[in-house]
């Protein structure tokens, strides 16, 4: 059993070893860093397409979007249709929605304009804003309250003039949501947007309609009966789950997530090979060192100890710098994917930059087993004549 002062001391004489070689450790740090840095980032889009899509148990949301239609720009549903929804069992509340957006192909800086009813959207939305951020909302008609991650990435502020995708709006204040719907979008009243959107069809026309029900249970039964409502008009519907809208919408991206993903997979395989690789090395190079060691006293389990500790530094540092890097990167980034006028944040998670670094460790770790029982098993005269 190895002694705490002497746990100590193998630390410190595997950190001096490092050290005296610091090329080698340097690029082994430096891939590691890189690999658990990559494998970070694309968790977190991951994690962030995750929550955007998937449905959850107690779901009441539902989008009606005009049948076969996909960017904004080509759903137009006349607004009249509100009050026929309303009629539907199991509906609480029906939201006309027109959305005008800069773009509607993936991309990670996109302007999204979602003309809302003033009175409705201020009283579900009060605690987003301040109080005087929403008055002032409220009393100009071409006002817009902006969500925390588009203002940082235009670099908007309250009584600011913002225009993009053919819409000239006052900047009445910021949003601070936890959707992330609402931390990219500009809201701004519905009949301003109606009149000021240079594409489509103005007055009495949406994009969509937000629908709330009653009962999580029956999200497909309303569903199902909306686009009946409507499948022999002049405009018929599809009516998705918010999370499934969203899902549709962001298939493209999903598919380059899962991409990424192998990616992220194949260099924490890097982080295992680079640190077996230069333990590896680092032994074959120490041979003599070793038998000197032994020769001092240093049992089998003390050096196998000393390689063990040697592959968990490497691991350790190389982690902390990728993980931290990432977590950096990602909350500073405030990075959003946007598409069809629906977005996707990807959030800054510790729990995934501490998986990063304890998967970087285990891999580390696991890569210097075969080093450190070939060092236990060295003879000292072996050693000596390398």
């Amino acid at each position: 059993m190895i002694s705490r002062a002497a746990l100590m001391g193998l630390v410190t004489l595997a950190w001096h070893g490092l050290v005296r070689r610091p090329t080698r450790s340097g690029l082994v740090v430096a891939g590691v860093t890189v690999a658990v840095f990559l494998f970070c980032t694309v968790d977190a889009m991951r994690t962030g397409v995750e929550r955007a899509t998937s449905r959850a148990s107690q779901e009441t949301a539902l989008i009606v979007y005009r049948q076969n239609r996909f960017c904004p720009f080509t759903s137009a549903l006349p607004q009249y249709y509100e009050n026929a929804i309303r009629k539907i069992p199991g509906v609480v509340s029906v939201t006309p929605v027109k959305i005008v957006v800069s773009n509607c192909r993936a991309s990670l800086d996109v302007v999204t304009f979602r003309g809302v009813p003033s009175e409705a959207f201020a009283k579900d939305h009060a605690t987003h804003a301040s109080s005087d951020a929403m008055a002032n909302w409220l009393k100009r008609g071409d006002s817009a309250l902006i969500g925390r991650e588009l203002a940082d990435r235009r670099r908007l502020k309250a009584g600011d003039r913002f225009t993009a995708a053919g819409v000239d709006a006052y900047v009445a204040g910021i949003m601070e949501s936890d959707a992330p719907q609402d931390q990219s979008s500009a809201f701004v009243h519905l009949p301003f947007l109606q009149e000021q959107s240079k594409r489509g069809s103005t007055g009495g026309i949406v994009t969509q309609f937000d629908v709330r029900i009653s009962d999580p249970t029956k999200l497909d039964e309303v569903a199902l009966a909306i686009d009946a409502q409507f499948a022999t008009d002049q405009t018929p519907t599809t009516t998705r789950a918010e999370t499934a809208h969203v899902a549709r919408a962001a298939t493209d991206v999903i598919a380059l997530i899962g991409f990424a993903r192998l990616l992220g997979f194949a260099a924490l395989a890097a982080v295992f090979a680079l640190v077996a690789n230069a333990i590896v090395l680092s032994m074959r190079s120490r041979q003599r060192e070793v038998s000197v060691l032994q020769t001092l006293g240093f049992g089998g389990a003390h050096l196998a100890t000393l390689v063990m500790v040697e592959a968990m530094l490497l691991g350790s540092v190389g982690g902390i710098l990728g993980a931290g890097a990432s977590y950096a990167t990602v909350a500073l980034a405030r990075t959003a994917f946007t598409m069809e006028g629906v977005a996707i944040a990807v959030p800054p998670s510790i729990a995934i930059a501490t998986l990063g670094l304890v998967i970087a460790i285990t891999l580390s770790l696991a890569a210097g087993v075969v080093p450190a029982l070939i060092a236990a098993r060295q003879s000292i005269v072996a050693g000596f004549r390398s």
